[in-house]
């Protein structure tokens, strides 16, 4: 009954006619990005950080949240019209999407789209309401050195869950956390890695390091790929709303598409394209018209786009109760919520009730919002890929800029973005993940001091580490994760050379 009444709260204000308004702009705005090839929701959260550092908290997280939610459904547009996915968990989508598109059918493959987005996402927001407040009541119980043991897994699998080498996330990784001794230890005093630049005693701004691997570097790795195949937009044919037939084939994969996405989303090294390609390999197996798979199946567009946003209500789990992101636009909410002086975790529960149950709230709101505006806009998103990547990329350097001197004017800050930039272009370019750099400006600190109250409580001996059940599992965890992806890439080599 609790949480009942904790949801109920949450509605109350998430229907604040102001906080409506914040939920209407996200999901327009996360659709809008999320249609644009390359533009996901981590992108635009990062580059309106900076240009809601006055605004109300509760009212900016409910924006990034719809910014999130339209974004894993705006995908989906492209991915079917265009075969361009503009989020990689969309790649599912594309398979069989595009194809319907070809074979006249774009319009029930967008409706079956938008429909299993609502309705995944309004059983694993449900699952995110009820599951949260029963995290909180461990996580409440955890010592210095369960935290130093979680986030040592967080970091593990976030590196070995972006990109294709775990050995290129844990270096990038390692950057970020090196990024994050900069500035005064708070222990001691003493500044570490400054090298005599007064700017750099506070630490490196996590909005700057954001907006500069996601906005200015992806607009520099977009410039530098001078010759692309021209994306041929599909027009819609017939009618847009799905016939029964259509009907009795998606309510199964919507269901199992969020069954799939909702737990794995909440895992430590979950994310959304695990669950969607899952969720397209099941329905290829359960399919009862097996020909039609690869020429347009209906359930290979309603499960995946299912497990796709079902994963962005589980990726909210950890984020809220325990403070870990498990995602790009997770990572980015993060440095949100500490832009506002809020970390996310057990207390924030107690601290911030509004807040937390207030974007619970808001998500069964915005649910209901991308389905309401979004078929009947289905025309305007088309038009908007007909905008020149040129306009598009430089308005975004423009507005990065301006975004990043509004919080902190400064030309050191405006030289580390662009530095952060250059190098988040060349990570796109040599295929390095660019998230597990913002996991690990962010989560380093808090290891650090969580290791630091761990070993003062045991007068220096790290054994305590392992003399705990709870951080020793959850290093064994971890140790587990970091050696696996390197064990099997040497028994498949071993094999391929056997062969």
């Amino acid at each position: 009954m609790d949480t009942f009444a904790s949801l109920m709260h949450g509605f109350s204000v998430a229907l604040e006619p102001s906080k409506l308004l914040f939920a209407l702009v996200g999901v327009f705005l996360g659709t809008a990005v999320g249609v644009l090839p390359g533009i996901g929701p981590a992108l635009t959260v990062a580059l309106l950080l900076p240009v809601t550092f006055k605004l109300d908290p509760a009212g900016s997280m409910i924006m990034f949240a719809g910014i999130y939610y339209g974004g894993m459904y705006g995908g989906s547009t492209t991915a079917i019209l265009i075969n361009a996915p503009g989020e990689s968990a969309s790649l599912a989508t594309a398979l069989e999407g595009s194809k319907m598109a070809k074979a006249g059918r774009g319009g029930p493959a967008l409706a079956t789209a938008a429909i299993g987005s609502f309705v995944a996402g309004t059983i694993a927001t449900l699952g995110l309401a009820f599951l949260a407040p029963w995290l909180v009541d461990i996580a409440v119980k955890f010592g210095p050195w369960d935290y130093f043991g979680l986030m040592i897994l967080a970091f593990v699998t976030v590196s070995a869950t972006f990109g294709d080498s775990p050995l290129r996330g844990l270096t990038s990784l390692a950057i970020g956390v090196t990024l994050g001794l900069v500035g005064i230890d708070k222990l001691t005093g003493q500044a570490r890695l400054t090298f005599g630049v007064p700017e750099l005693l506070d630490g490196v701004e996590v909005t700057t390091l954001a907006v500069g691997l996601f906005a200015v570097g992806e607009a520099l790795y977009v410039a530098s790929k001078r010759f692309r195949d021209p994306e041929e937009i599909v027009p819609i044919k017939g009618s847009l709303w799905m016939t029964k037939e259509d009907w009795k084939r998606s309510w199964a994969p919507w269901l199992r598409g969020t069954a799939f996405g909702f737990p794995i989303g909440a895992l430590p090294a979950g994310g959304a394209e695990v669950p969607t390609f899952l969720s397209y390999s099941t329905e290829r197996k359960l399919c009862k018209y097996p020909g039609e798979f690869g020429n347009g199946a209906i359930e290979g567009v309603a499960g995946p786009e299912a497990a796709n946003n079902a994963s962005a209500a589980g990726t909210l789990v950890p984020l809220l109760t325990l403070g870990l992101p498990t995602s790009a636009t997770a990572a980015i909410m993060l440095a949100g919520f500490q832009q506002y002086g809020l970390n996310p975790g057990p207390l924030l529960f107690a601290e911030r009730p509004d807040l937390v149950w207030g974007l619970i709230a808001s998500l069964f709101i915005a649910n209901a919002m991308l389905v309401i505006i979004n078929l009947p806009l289905i025309g305007l998103w088309v038009r908007l890929l007909a905008i020149p990547q040129p306009w598009l990329y430089a308005g975004i350097l423009v507005f990065a800029a301006m975004g990043t001197l509004a919080v902190k004017a400064s030309v050191v800050e405006l030289s580390m973005l662009f530095v952060f930039g250059f190098l988040g272009f060349l990570m796109r370019r040599y295929d390095y993940p660019v998230a597990p750099m913002v996991v690990g400006l962010i989560l380093g600190p808090m290891a650090e001091a969580q290791l630091r109250r761990a070993l003062q409580i045991s007068l220096g001996d790290p054994m305590i580490l392992l003399e705990n059940p709870g951080s020793a599992i959850l290093l064994s965890l971890a140790f587990i994760g970091l050696i696996a992806p390197f064990v099997m890439s040497g028994l498949n080599r071993f094999k391929a050379s056997e062969d």
